[in-house]
């Protein structure tokens, strides 16, 4: 199955143990409900991480970019509740990316998904997308318990946007450029998949020498689009 649009948001962070009670029922009973209200927001996804890397993995889907960057959302992440604020100061190793999706293929949402980021030589940017397209993601798709590949590119400018919400943090916010997300039913149908997606970037002319840093995770929560009123 496809993304639910072709903007997403994609986040991914570590939280102080002590808040982490605060932290689900926030998460739950008023951040992603209010998130799936925006216009454009179609979906929101919520993962806890199986191996080394951020605890969290948090996916919005929206129908563009542009909902992304628009008036509505900007409203939000500039006028943040007192619960998020309180909750956003206990965020650690924060990357958050809006990006825009360039390959969206599967049969279905799956419970286990990988985050793999990455660079790519700018000169590059175009024959690696291609390449990947073209060539390696569609093979991914193929591969026995694979529900969905996703290729992820940051929009950069709308992605370093200063808002009250980000200031709230303790912490500044990478924002990752290259990612691709895998989901598959099962855990080690999704590390195959990660593996066989490794060597082939690695073959890309213009992909960097460095590994993708990869994360795998599983489904904690999912917010569909209802009515929501934020306060």
């Amino acid at each position: 199955m496809s993304l639910a649009g072709t903007g997403v948001v994609a986040i991914w962070h570590d939280l102080l143990p002590e808040a982490k009670d605060e932290f689900y029922e926030w998460h739950n009973r008023e951040h992603m409900p209010e998130r799936a209200g925006i216009p454009g927001f179609r979906r929101g996804r919520r993962y806890i991480a199986l191996d080394a890397g951020p605890e969290y993995f948090n996916l919005y889907e929206a129908d563009t970019v542009e909902v992304l960057g628009g008036q509505d959302y900007l409203l939000r992440l500039n006028s943040p509740t007192p619960r998020t604020k309180q909750v956003v100061a206990s965020f650690r190793s924060v990357a958050r990316s809006i990006c825009h999706v360039a390959y969206s293929d599967g049969v279905g949402q799956g419970v286990y998904l990988a985050t793999a980021r990455f660079d790519v030589t700018p000169t590059a940017h175009a024959d690696v997308v291609r390449s990947l397209r073209q060539r390696l993601l569609p093979s991914l798709v193929d591969q026995r318990g694979i529900t969905g590949v996703h290729l992820c590119l940051a929009d950069e400018v709308v992605s370093r946007v200063e808002t009250a919400e980000k200031k709230a943090r303790s912490e500044g916010t990478d924002v990752p450029t290259w990612i691709v997300l895998i989901e598959g039913c099962r855990d080690d149908y999704v590390r195959s998949a990660v593996m066989n997606f490794n060597v082939g970037l690695a073959a890309s002319p213009g992909a960097s020498a460095t590994a993708p840093d990869s994360t795998l995770y599983q489904l904690e929560y999912t917010r569909c689009k209802t009515p929501w009123s934020p306060g």
